[in-house]
């Protein structure tokens, strides 16, 4: 959401809060023909707009595109004039006031007039500060002119007058996540509220910036001031201009609004602008591949073999000297985008195709290559540093094998297979982590422990989106403590406030419930261009669009909840239908042993059912989708589907074929809604939370576990 004096003012941007690469009006060669622009334009689709603007550069009239997108006349005429505006600026003598202000007026961002002058982004900005052009503020009345607002809310304008009021007190900026989207949604906005909340409770006076309208991170009682702009670096350091000349700025979070504020974190340090917490140097260290691996080095701890690429050739090399399969990873990425499991040579050549024209790998943003850990089990920590002391939130354990993205995978808090050992083991590593890059506030880090030995995959100093779940699971205010300690207050003394507990989240109390999130995954929802349904096999790209919990006294009740809240609960009694790869063979044995001694009917394809029946398991031969119908009137898996005959689906890919093979299987479970489970690990758990389901579940409130939790002391 955007406000403006103006609608092309809010128009643009609205356009730039996307964060999406091409999503504002731009100005580049044209890409199409008008006619062809107008075709595309005509299917409604999330770039429409961009579109109409590019067509009407193009040559089409308003009538033309009217025609073909049915778009109200008036918003047409409105994109026509944005483009005869961005053609004045194009054609002016001079980059002067006359130019700038037509400019303002009409939402271009400092980076639009670059493009059109043929200058850089920085200097246009500089030229327009030395002509003293700058942004004012308007105010929403919150209370409608009734009586003087208390909280309110504020956006830009390139008027005369602002209406941003003195304050005498010292205020902290806090940047918010943007557009939710896969991959950065509202775990961030929850860490931005609470870090918000808490230093207005310790006395400071509390900005927020953010352009989300569906976050509490925008609600005008949130935070003292909120400004409802672009997450772009422009119009941050004017936000930020604004509150310098009212008052004295402590500093800026940028810890906890996910990818969108640590983006920002670097051209406003080189701006002048104090940032609270680790410093972008040091979020630099974690990112960059090679002065990580010294941190590492220094403190004996491991990693996947790895190194990084710049282009195909590169990355071929190193995949090669590494050794396939590996995993490949674009830089400075939220939620996984561009990540992948690469099995061989053709493989990656097929990922630089697929990913060519993004931007995502270039020598500003190298792709990380690392060997891939096969069945190694995935630990996910999230802990608080503030230059001494370590305190651990939570250790999480992921159920899937590492290689699939954090965001998808279940996990349980506390850990419910991992020793007292490799607890210590990992809290040593995160101690040695922290003290190498040079935390002050949140880190996450992720972990695999694969043959015994523990590998770190990747530590990131910044909330992550388990912070909420850590939060709620344990009773621990993260985000709150987070904030504290980016301002200077010590964990020490967050325990005396009684702000943190004693005793941190590396040791849970036996007599503790169990926690486990789980992730929301509504395939069902998306196609593919072609109109196909989306294949439901997890990696290391994210895809869930959401996450609930279950909380309770053991594991397998706590696992059976958050099937219930994620997907209407697992049937009890049908038919199963199983189908997995060579490797997983072995491991499907007992869990479909299991499954049979509860009455379960079971249906596997040849490889399969083979496996079972000579472990005492009768399974009935069903024939698979590409081997048709067996020509005596049988039916295939896919037909069984169809036809409501399968209640439960266990399929497991393999390979560089994974997207492949067994596709039709997993498109037909996910279009009737049949639970699918793509991973042993999984199935295991929902095999072992039968017979919490066949007892029935005991509702406690958070609150009642936050009392227990203070009477254990």
């Amino acid at each position: 959401m955007a406000i403006g004096r103006n609608f092309t003012q809010a128009l643009q941007k609205s356009l730039r809060s996307l964060e999406k690469r091409g999503s504002s009006f731009h100005w580049e060669p044209l890409s199409a023909s008008k006619d062809e622009l107008l075709a595309i334009a005509a299917v409604p689709t999330d770039g429409r707009i961009v579109t109409v603007q590019q067509a009407l550069r193009a040559g089409a009239t308003a009538e033309e595109v009217f025609e073909a997108t049915k778009i109200d006349p008036w918003f047409i005429d409105q994109i026509v004039l944005i483009n005869e505006v961005a053609e004045a600026i194009h054609a002016s003598e001079n980059a002067d006031t006359a130019m700038f202000t037509l400019a303002k007026e009409h939402g271009f961002s400092d980076a639009q007039i670059a493009s059109l002058r043929g200058f850089g982004e920085k200097e246009v900005r500089e030229v327009r500060h030395i002509l003293g052009i700058r942004p004012v503020y308007k105010t929403v009345d919150t209370c409608a002119g009734e009586f003087p607002a208390l909280t309110p809310y504020h956006y830009s304008s390139y008027d005369l007058e602002t209406e941003v009021e003195p304050s005498d007190r010292r205020k902290v900026v806090i940047l918010g996540s943007g557009p939710n989207r896969i991959g950065q949604g509202v775990e961030f906005d929850y860490s931005c509220v609470h870090a918000s909340f808490a230093l207005s409770d310790a006395g400071f006076e509390t900005i927020m910036i953010n352009c989300n309208p569906e976050t509490v991170s925008t609600d005008y009682d949130t935070s003292d001031r909120l400004y409802f702009e672009p997450l772009t670096l422009e119009d941050v350091l004017e936000v930020i201009h604004a509150e310098q000349q009212s008052g004295e700025l402590v500093g800026v979070v940028v810890q906890l609004g996910g990818q969108t504020a640590l983006g920002l974190a670097k051209g406003l340090e080189e701006a002048g602008v104090p940032i609270l917490g680790t410093t972008p140097a040091a979020i630099d260290l974690a990112e960059e591949r090679g002065l990580f691996s010294g941190i590492l080095d220094a403190a004996g701890i491991l990693a996947p073999k790895n190194g990084t690429a710049t282009d195909y050739e590169s990355a071929v090399a190193v995949a090669e000297e590494i050794g396939f399969p590996v995993l490949v990873r674009p830089s400075y990425v939220l939620g996984g985008r561009g990540m992948e499991i690469v099995y061989d040579t053709p493989s990656l050549a097929d990922y630089f195709d697929r990913i060519a024209g993004q931007g995502m790998v270039g020598a500003a943003n190298p792709l990380l290559v690392d060997r891939f850990l096969d069945d190694a089990i995935e630990i996910d920590v999230d802990a608080l540093y503030d230059g001494h002391q370590l305190y651990i939130g939570g250790i999480m354990e992921h159920l899937e094998e590492a290689g699939i993205h954090s965001g998808d995978s279940s996990c349980t808090l506390p850990p419910v297979t991992l020793g007292r050992d490799q607890i210590d083991h990992v809290r040593e590593a995160t101690l040695a982590i922290a003290q190498g890059i040079g935390v002050k506030g949140l880190l996450n880090v992720q972990f695999a422990i694969g043959a015994g030995i523990l590998y770190v995959l990747e530590a990131n100093p910044r909330a992550s989106r388990t912070v909420p779940f850590v939060s709620k699971a344990l009773g621990i205010p993260l985000a709150k403590a987070a904030s504290r300690i980016m301002v200077g207050t010590t964990i020490e003394e967050l325990k005396t406030e009684g702000m943190l507990p004693v005793q941190d989240g590396s040791i849970v109390p036996l007599d503790s419930p169990v926690a486990v999130k789980e992730a929301v995954l509504p395939f069902k929802r998306f196609r593919t261009k072609e109109g196909l349904i989306v294949d439901s096999v997890l990696g290391p790209e994210m895809r869930s669009t959401g996450e609930v919990m279950g909380i309770d006294r053991d594991f397998p009740r706590a696992f059976a909840k958050s099937q219930e809240a994620a997907y209407g609960g697992m049937p009890t009694s049908g038919t199963v239908f199983v189908s997995v790869s060579d490797r997983d063979k072995r491991a499907i044995v007992l869990p479909v042993l299991r499954l049979q001694q509860l009455g379960f009917e079971i249906l596997a394809t040849s490889g399969t059912a083979e496996v079972l029946n000579r472990n005492g398991i009768h399974a009935r031969l069903v024939a698979k989708y590409s081997e048709g119908r067996d020509g005596e009137g049988g039916e295939t898996v896919v037909d069984l589907i169809n036809a409501n005959k399968v209640d439960i689906v266990i399929n497991t890919p393999s390979g560089r074929s994974a997207r492949a093979d067994g596709y039709e299987i997993r498109a037909a479970a996910v279009a009737a809604d049949k639970p699918l489970f793509t991973t042993i690990a999984q199935l295991g758990a929902a095999v072992a939370s039968f017979d919490a389901l066949s007892d029935g579940f005991e509702v406690t409130s958070l609150q009642e576990y936050a009392i227990a939790r203070s009477a254990r002391g």
